[in-house]
Parts: structure tokens; C-alpha cells; sequence
């Protein structure tokens, strides 16, 4: 049966979403935008577009339950996988598979974008739930500190582990 949300419309024949379209949220400084979520692709993967903001990426972490890729479309990113540091530009992928820490870094002092492919779904919940909603995809991502607490309770709900860096002495 054909959903419709957004200008979405799905069956499981297929997803049609025109360019700049889905849901948006600020993800700790980052504009996700949901392409196609666990009830689009029957929990096989969900597929998102990052716009990161200068400087900026996620603490250091590790999936418990998903395998992650990036595809860089916009600007130069670092990706640190498990020990090592990877350079990546636009056209680069990198895949991470689960139990792998990893993080990435927007390096540019403009935004840059990435396509994520998750497997199996159900990430895009958590962003969601740890996200705040935008109303317009060109307004400015908060300043406010996230709620630590929210984003502790929710790494658990979902499998992820934060590695924080270690204060050094």
C-alpha cells in the first residue's frame, strides 16, 4: 500500500522523493535529512544526507548493531576507523562495520555533505529522538549544548557506545 509523507511516496515497489525533500533534523550540529527509513525499505537499510558543519562531526563511537558507509559528496572529511585516520574528498566512500569505533570531521570551513547508508535500519530513530526538528533546511543549526543525559539513555536504547576522549594531565 502506497505511503505518502512529505512529497515521499513509497510502496514497497520503490521510493520516488524529489532533490532537497524528507524529514530534517540537527543531529549535535549536523542537518540530517532522511531519505529512506526502516518502514521504506523493510528495515533492510536506511539511507540519510549529512550536511556537516564546518569543523564539526560526531564524538567517537561504535555501533553495536549497525554497519555504516559514507560517500562524501561536498568537501573533505576525516574518518577515524577503529585506529587509523582515513583523508577522504568528494567521490570517497568508507565503509565501517559494526564494532568498529569510528567518527568523521567536516575539515573544510564551509559545510559538506554525505550520503550514509545504514544497515539494517533503525538508526534514523535514533537521530530522531535525539535530534531536533527543522521547520526550514536553511536555518542555522542551535547553539544549545546537547542534553548529555538524553544522548547517554539513548546510545543504550540503541547500541552505541561513546568514547569520550580521554582529559589529559
Amino acid at each position: 500500500m502506497p505511503r505518502q509523507s512529505d512529497s515521499k511516496i513509497t510502496n514497497y515497489s520503490g521510493i520516488t522523493l524529489p532533490p532537497g525533500e524528507g524529514k530534517s533534523v540537527w543531529v549535535l550540529g549536523d542537518l540530517v535529512t532522511f531519505k529512506a527509513g526502516s518502514e521504506d525499505t523493510r528495515g533492510m537499510y536506511a539511507l540519510f544526507e549529512v550536511k556537516a558543519e564546518p569543523q564539526n562531526g560526531p564524538p567517537p563511537h561504535i555501533h553495536h548493531r549497525e554497519d555504516e558507509a559514507f560517500y562524501v559528496l561536498e568537501g573533505g572529511f576525516s574518518f577515524l576507523y577503529g585506529d587509523r585516520t582515513i583523508n577522504a574528498t568528494a567521490g570517497s566512500f568508507v565503509y565501517i562495520p559494526k564494532g568498529t569505533l569510528h567518527t568523521y570531521k567536516n575539515l573544510g570551513n564551509t559545510t559538506g555533505r554525505l550520503l550514509v547508508i545504514v544497515t539494517p535500519a533503525g538508526l534514523e530513530r535514533f537521530f530522531e529522538e535525539i535530534g531536533e526538528s527543522v521547520m526550514y533546511k536553511s536555518y542555522p543549526p542551535p547553539d544549545d549544548p546537547p542534553d548529555m543525559e538524553k544522548l547517554m539513555a539513548l546510545t543504550q536504547k540503541y547500541h552505541i557506545e561513546i568514547k569520550m576522549p580521554q582529559a589529559e594531565s
